[in-house]
């Protein structure tokens, strides 16, 4: 088998303003039908459903990998009128992470890895 990618289903509470929230983070929106979005930035994708489990989307965790941890939490910080909660960079042994609760309760660990 020769994979090519893995793609992520994140549910969303208000779906509009989870479908806002990830534009404002810099993602590109593609609509796949009139309840699913494709969200893309550079060769990585994933999904926004229109569905809301609390359970799934408390327990749900994503990783994006960036280049820059500085400009990512520039960005992050900048983003207002969301319900969205983050932390300060955390230096960890293997790089740097932010943790980003997104709209839905999603958690993304937002990383730079040591090179």
């Amino acid at each position: 088998m020769q994979v090519e990618s893995i793609r992520a289903f994140v549910p969303s509470k208000n779906y509009e303003e989870s479908q806002s929230f990830y534009q404002a983070m810099g993602f590109k929106m593609g609509k796949a039908s009139e309840d699913l979005s494709i969200f893309e930035s550079g060769n990585c994708t994933f999904f926004l459903q229109r569905f809301y489990s609390e359970e799934f989307a408390n327990n749900l965790m994503l990783q994006l990998a960036v280049k820059n941890i500085q400009e990512a939490f520039e960005l992050i910080s900048s983003i207002k009128g969301y319900n969205i909660k983050f932390e300060p960079i955390k230096n960890e042994p293997w790089g740097k992470v932010v943790y980003l609760w997104g709209p839905s309760g999603e958690l993304w660990h937002i990383t730079e890895f040591n090179s």
